[in-house]
């Protein structure tokens, strides 16, 4: 049968098949078990190499591991620091701590030093005291704790004229969140105040435990603290423990100081040694090293001694023991002097050249003078013709001026010219040096260059009543609410020509896509700074010098774990008197320094504000910056994160609830490097928590734009003539004849089709004409361009690409660069 009715078999899809696959059919027994077999051995041989290289990252772990717990328990390794931080004001910290040292020596009476060497439990122990109350001291107490032990009180669970403060008042709080953001150590609970009865005590344990498990990490153990037995316990455990610390602290050396001593400098007057006496911890510190002390500065070191240890872990015979305060005096073991040669030198600023950009640069000599001459001029007052200029003003001479001042005094005709502003003024006008350039109208264009630079100069006065700072503190919130509102809208000055006062201003078509050259005008403190081409590589090869210079063990390094004192030289003598202080209070840290990084750069922050501030933060304030083991003042300027641009917007104030970009002037650390931003809190000496962040990037070439906003609303005028309007409006409505003029001259009207008469943008057809090439938009999404200046006024016809709302208002988005204020001074010791 065939036809339509024939059976058809779908065709075999081996169009693409290879002719060896085809013929696989006839591949004979023999082979097809060779083939097999060969496949089967390359199979097997991947997966014993996967299995090879999988022990080998375990035994790598594992010998990394035995390493790291033989480093934190020999007898060579640096006392294990414990913080005691009371949770709130009514826990005793000091009888805990009392007891945990008394549990480790062995000794029931006597006093016991804070560093305890400990046989029977084969380790030596520091342990801290966080005074409550102090932010300052509890942060640099828990930058250097291998453990934080928070101790929270149960008295009030079951006492009835016990207080109600609960487990956590608000400074607990507070340093809780300080601590998440330098990165938590090993942490523990310690519960102090149980009841004695057991059923009682358990209750009560497993209520603090429910109620403050969710403040702690996952982790976190909870161990009762009353008895000596429960301590010994905890101590048990504690030593079998694997210690974690930040990987920010792992990076580098520290010392914390046990003592701290001055040695006067007969050569160098104002200057003296610091002496700093303590165990290094985590890695091997160089004599040729800078180390930075914390909220000091950064030094250099004059020697190093190794001293013999006075808490060791090893017992010894009683003929040989020692005072410790005579061993730490007596036995140096080994002293270290720096070589002049390799030693890394004290580089701060880069060097000016006096010839670049093509000019001189003046002397500090001549500064000086220009300064004393200038303020001169500002005390000398002139009284000029109506009409003079500068220009003509400058060449009236002095006995002119004398002549003139007595023969005009009692003439109206004059104005006051200030000779060091470059505008004239009215008699009544005053200079607000405390307003935003931005926002004030009368202003010149020399002034432009400093906007928000003065902002904060009635803050630093010390001079001021409670009641101006007051008003200074309600103007700054304003200033922060109308940001929030109307963000980077400005008023256009009336009596000074747009032109002239935002001639540093330019407008982008697109702010994503437009160029702007990062080297373009520069200000001269970029002349002071480092810049890195590839900061990336810089940072590793940094890292990888230091760690080969440990690997070495070289003659200059002290070894971590080893007791040492520090000679740091040239540090000036209020500071050291003002260390000498704080050391009674708080560990006194000092850290080494990698390559270049005591140089000034301008480092970026990812920034957000604290929940449990509530002033506004405005940019270029003086602020103290915490990062890592470095204290700075900086001023920053806060700007977006604009991932898709190589510009970034900048911001007047640090708004809470997201995360900004900080831009300081500051010396360069390596990140990653926690951020803590403290602020002196209004009516109180104590800092608060400002901010809190991480280090970003080192990048003096990040463009960051100050955007400014001109606003204009359109009109169109009545094509009547006043008079004629005024009888019929007055007719109709019964108004007044003042107010029927303004109703006449600006009443507005929906625009009709795609033209539209803006006025108030501007105050003069030169300015007008002068920003026509910069597009307009509306608050609404239209766009357009300036066409031409109506009359003598400032208005302007403006043409759009759709048509306007009779609500709409007209913009222009302005750009200029802005950069951080340099600090007057760079570290906050002496403001503590």
């Amino acid at each position: 049968m065939g036809g339509s009715r024939a059976q058809l078999n779908k065709p075999h899809k081996s169009r693409f098949s290879t002719k060896s696959s085809r013929n696989l059919h006839k591949t004979s027994l023999k082979d097809k078990s060779r083939i097999a077999k060969s496949e089967r051995n390359v199979a097997k041989g991947a997966r014993a190499a996967r299995l090879q290289r999988n022990k080998m990252l375990r035994e790598q772990k594992k010998a990394a591991l035995l390493k790291e717990k033989r480093a934190s328990s020999s007898s060579t390794s640096a006392p294990l620091v414990i913080l005691l931080f009371g949770l709130s004001a009514s826990v005793n910290v000091e009888s805990l701590a009392e007891d945990l040292l008394r549990v480790l020596s062995n000794d029931g009476a006597g006093d016991v030093s804070s560093t305890v060497a400990s046989s029977e439990y084969k380790m030596r122990i520091t342990v801290l005291k966080a005074p409550h109350g102090n932010l300052l001291s509890c942060m640099e107490m828990a930058k250097v704790a291998d453990l934080i032990a928070f101790v929270a009180s149960t008295k009030s669970l079951y006492e009835e004229n016990a207080s109600d403060f609960g487990y956590i008042d608000s400074f607990g709080s507070q340093c809780l969140s300080v601590f998440r953001q330098l990165g938590l150590p090993n942490t523990v609970v310690f519960l102090r105040d149980l009841p004695s009865d057991l059923k009682g005590k358990n209750e009560l344990k497993k209520m603090s435990i429910s109620n403050l498990a969710g403040e702690f990490p996952e982790d976190c153990k909870f161990y009762p603290a009353d008895t000596k037995d429960e301590l010994h316990k905890f101590l048990w455990l504690f030593k079998e423990q694997r210690l974690t610390v930040p990987h920010w602290r792992n990076q580098r050396p520290y010392l914390m100081s046990q003592k701290v001593d001055v040695v006067a400098d007969d050569l160098n007057s104002g200057k003296c040694t610091l002496l700093l006496t303590g165990y290094l911890h985590a890695h091997s510190l160089s004599v040729n090293q800078l180390v930075h002390v914390s909220g000091a500065g950064d030094f250099q070191l004059q020697k190093i001694e190794i001293l013999k240890d006075p808490n060791p872990l090893k017992l010894r015979k009683e003929s040989d023991a020692m005072d410790s305060d005579d061993v730490i005096d007596v036995e140096v073991v080994r002293s270290l002097d720096p070589d002049s040669m390799t030693q890394e030198p004290l580089v701060v600023e880069n060097d000016l050249d006096p010839l670049a950009g093509e000019q001189t640069w003046p002397t500090e000599a001549e500064m000086a003078e220009a300064d004393r001459n200038q303020k001169q001029k500002r005390l000398k007052k002139r009284i000029l013709p109506r009409g003079t200029s500068e220009y003509q003003a400058a060449w009236i001479l002095d006995e002119t001026d004398d002549e003139g001042s007595a023969s005009g005094s009692d003439t109206d005709d004059g104005m006051v010219l200030d000779e060091t502003e470059g505008y004239i003024r009215g008699p009544k006008e005053t200079n607000n040096s405390d307003v935003d350039d931005d926002e004030q109208v009368s202003l010149d264009d020399r002034d432009a260059d400093e906007e928000t630079d003065t902002d904060s100069v009635m803050m630093e006065d010390d001079n001021l009543t409670k009641e101006q700072i007051e008003e200074e503190i309600k103007k700054i919130k304003a200033a922060h609410a109308e940001d929030e509102e109307y963000p980077d809208e400005v008023d256009t000055p009336v009596d000074n020509p747009a032109r002239k006062r935002f001639t540093k201003y330019r407008g982008l078509k697109s702010f994503r896509t437009s160029s702007w050259d990062p080297k373009e005008s520069l200000p001269p403190e970029y002349a002071r700074i480092f810049a890195f081409d590839k900061f990336a590589k810089t940072q590793k090869h940094v890292f990888a010098k230091f760690l080969d210079m440990e690997q070495e063990n070289r003659d200059d390094c002290v070894p971590a774990g080893q007791y040492a004192r520090l000679h740091i030289k040239e540090v000036p003598t209020p500071v050291a008197s003002k260390l000498c202080l704080l050391a009674k209070t708080m560990p006194i840290i000092a850290s080494g320094l990698f390559q270049h990084e005591s140089k000034m750069s301008v480092l970026h922050f990812s920034i957000k504000k604290h929940d449990t501030y509530d002033a506004p933060i405005k940019a270029k304030e003086e602020l103290v910056f915490h990062v890592g083991f470095r204290q700075f003042v900086a001023r920053p300027i806060f700007s977006t994160d604009d991932m898709n641009s190589d510009k970034h917007k900048m911001e007047r104030f640090l708004h809470a609830g997201r995360f900004s970009v900080a831009s300081i002037y500051a010396p360069i650390s390596f990140p990653p490097l926690p951020l803590i931003v403290l602020k002196s809190a209004e009516g109180s000496a104590a800092p608060a928590i400002a901010a809190v962040g991480s280090l970003r990037s080192i990048d003096p070439d990040r463009i960051i734009l100050k955007k400014i906003v001109l606003t204009g609303y359109e009109f169109i005028e009545l094509e009547l003539e006043l008079e004629t309007a005024m009888i019929i409006v007055r007719n109709i409505f019964h108004l007044p004849v003042l107010i029927l003029a303004f109703v006449t001259l600006n009443y507005p009207q929906r625009v009709s089709k795609l033209k539209a008469s803006v006025r108030y943008m501007f105050h003069s057809p030169e300015d007008v004409r002068w920003f026509k090439p910069v597009e307009v938009y509306t608050k609404c999404g239209r766009h357009g361009r300036i066409k031409e200046p109506l009359g003598t006024h400032g208005a302007m016809k403006c043409t759009f690409n759709g048509v306007l709302q009779q609500h709409d208002t007209v913009c222009m988005s302005l750009y200029k660069r802005a950069y951080p204020k340099w600090p007057e001074h760079r570290f906050p010791i002496l403001d503590t």
